[in-house]
């Protein structure tokens, strides 16, 4: 959680726990360097003090991105799938907690759009949570859940 990693192309990459977070997968589409951010806030802004890049979707893709271009990736060719963002709890008179998935999943696509890194593929929203394992080799992003039959994307 409130991390990113990249991943080589022959490999594969994993994330637990997404609920109101949202799992960025990126991919160069030609030389298949990838990586995967576990989002879990909209925007860094609005914490002080704050070491942890990954955490934000402002500051975690951005810093993906750099890691990915340091290893020969081109924003050019990068292509995004996303996954998550579901409303886990409902809290009365809260609409700030109650969105946070939301919320999250309009700062990603915003930071993507802003980068010029286009969203090939998402499952977001809803209220399960989700477990995601991303392939840079084939850009399979395979989206796991409770009750749910396993979905590719």
């Amino acid at each position: 959680m409130a991390d990113l990693k990249l991943c080589p192309a022959d490999e594969g990459i994993t994330t637990l726990g997404l609920g109101s977070c949202v799992g960025v997968a990126l991919v160069d589409k030609i030389n298949r360097q990838g990586g995967l951010a576990h989002v879990m806030l909209p925007d860094s802004k609005a914490i002080r003090n704050n070491t942890n890049i990954a955490k934000f979707a402002d500051t975690g893709i951005v810093e993906l991105v750099r890691q990915m271009e340091a290893k020969g990736a081109k924003k050019s060719r990068i292509v995004a799938k996303i996954a998550g963002g579901a409303q886990m709890f409902t809290f009365q008179n809260n609409a700030s907690l109650v969105k946070v998935g939301e919320r999250n999943v309009l700062a990603v696509k915003a930071k993507l759009k802003e980068l010029g890194i286009p969203i090939l593929a998402e499952d977001t929203g809803l209220n399960y949570g989700r477990t995601v394992e991303f392939f840079p080799k084939t850009g399979d992003f395979v989206i796991k859940a409770v009750g749910k039959p396993v979905k590719t994307i």
